[in-house]
């Protein structure tokens, strides 16, 4: 008898195209309805409610009630950087959706990856917190430094408030676009709640693509000198 990880179990949570429509959907980080999750996934709302069912029970899914709504969610990080790894697999290995489109540029550049930001941006943004020394790699691990504590403070971040949260602070993501790395954990989101505050950018709706303006974008270049 094989002992261990059950792949094949999760492969199969994540294999069947509308359970795989439906966690795509949820990788913008927002909360949805089965009505949401049904249309997204090309089904009935009757399906769609058994699928849920089965992603919750394998972990991968949560639910959340307000009053007479039930909203479904993400479990956890974990299991948008590993949705978000697999777009990177199925992009490098030419398993491509055929969506051509300003959307697919948009979503290029910069984009919801769970609750951080991703795509070019990104990218750009995590290379940079490295080059000034803000982020240390040690390994697989990500560290912020002494002056990247300094550094996110003065942007304008309660540090105190993510040590405080059971979240890793920092994690590198694999970015499926670039296929290098953009910043996950609780600075990573809290990076990108600060860029929605400051009016740098903002979500479009029913897409997981974040639209920065001229001036958030020129302003997010010179903050973090990239």
């Amino acid at each position: 008898m094989k002992e261990g990880p059950d792949i094949a179990l999760l492969g199969s949570l994540i294999g069947d195209p509308a359970r795989a429509n439906i966690l795509t959907a949820l990788m913008s980080g927002k909360a949805l309805t089965a009505t949401e999750l049904a249309s997204e996934a090309g089904v009935t709302v009757q399906t769609a409610s058994s699928h849920l069912k089965k992603l919750q029970s394998g972990g991968l899914i949560r639910q959340r009630k307000q009053g007479r709504h039930r909203y479904f969610t993400l479990a956890d990080g974990d299991v948008g950087d590993l949705l978000e790894t697999m777009m990177g697999l199925a992009e490098k290995r030419g398993m491509l959706r055929t969506r051509p489109g300003p959307k697919d540029e948009a979503l290029r550049k910069a984009r919801v990856c769970y609750n951080h930001l991703a795509g070019d941006l990104g990218v750009t943004l995590y290379d940079s917190l490295l080059a000034n020394g803000y982020l240390v790699e040690r390994g697989d691990e990500v560290e912020l430094t002494g002056i990247g504590e300094g550094f996110v403070g003065k942007f304008g971040i309660d540090l105190q408030s993510l040590t405080n949260n059971r979240r890793p602070m920092c994690k590198s993501c694999l970015d499926w676009s670039s296929r290098r790395s953009h910043l996950a954990g609780s600075l990573g989101t809290a990076l990108l709640d600060r860029i929605y505050e400051l009016d740098w950018a903002k979500r479009v709706q029913g897409s997981r693509a974040v639209i920065f303006s001229a001036t958030g974008e020129r302003n997010l270049r010179h903050m973090f000198n990239s």
